[in-house]
């Protein structure tokens, strides 16, 4: 099976006709962990929008190709199922929906019909996962996200990413709003998907969720497009000092976005 791969190419996008991310390009290969990481206001959150499909972003400019295929012509449920998978900063709360149905519904809608999980092997699996995220076995008979803590959100959106194995997670802030404890539950989980068979664009203001998963490339994002790129050194740095030595080097004013 050939090396997955997402290839995003000179991207713009605009929402409301505000130019928010202009010219960002970047690569990423099965095996990799990319961290890209920014102040509020640079278009982190708009990129993982405007790549999972969401309609209020309208790409104006540029290519996006999953795996050598046009990721911009395909529906967002069609994204899904080639492979593409987004951890949201704020999950969504379905009533009447328990989680154990949304994710065996979610997975048998990737495989081809008469091919559908057999039953046991799914509980099977949902248990494991549920145990290496210290999640009780109650949350799989929970209303989808309904009464979760914000932090509960998260580990089940984690959930989620290691019962439906994409080629491709994006993880928008999914450390925010995090204590410790959770985060390392957090990172575990992605840290079991790392293979030659994933990759991962993790979104993130800070180093701290980059402590217990390693990235292999860490860029800074900056109005709108990424302005540098490093290894994980480069988060140690922006932690320790800031995002304004780099502003200085660029000679950048203002980091955020203006239309």
């Amino acid at each position: 099976m050939p090396v997955p791969n997402l290839k995003i190419e000179d991207l713009h996008v605009s929402i409301e006709d505000k130019h928010i991310v202009k010219g960002f390009n970047l690569e990423i290969n099965g095996g990799e962990i990319h961290a890209v990481m920014g102040p509020n206001g640079t278009g982190k959150s708009t990129l993982a929008s405007a790549l999972m499909g969401h309609p209020k972003y309208e790409v104006t400019q540029g290519k996006v190709t999953l795996d050598g295929k046009d990721l911009l012509d395909m529906e967002v449920d069609e994204r899904a199922r080639a492979g593409l998978f987004l951890a949201m900063q704020y999950p969504s709360e379905v009533s009447g929906v328990t989680n154990a149905d949304f994710l065996r519904t979610a997975i048998n809608a990737r495989r081809e019909e008469g091919n559908e999980i057999p039953l046991m092997k799914f509980i099977k699996q949902l248990d494991k996962r549920m145990d290496l995220l210290d999640m009780d076995q109650e949350f799989a008979q929970r209303y989808l996200n309904e009464g979760f803590s914000g932090g509960e959100k998260k580990r089940n959106e984690i959930l989620q990413l290691m019962m439906l194995q994409p080629h491709f997670a994006i993880l928008d802030e999914i450390d925010s709003g995090l204590d410790i404890d959770a985060l390392k539950f957090v990172a575990r989980g992605v840290n079991d998907m790392r293979s030659p068979d994933f990759g991962c664009l993790i979104i993130t203001h800070y180093q701290r969720l980059l402590n217990y998963i390693t990235p292999d490339k860490v860029h800074v994002m900056m109005q709108g497009r990424i302005v540098k790129s490093g290894g994980p050194e480069l988060a140690e740095k922006l932690e320790a000092h800031g995002y304004d030595w780099i502003k200085e080097e660029l000679g950048i004013e203002d980091e955020t976005v203006e239309a």
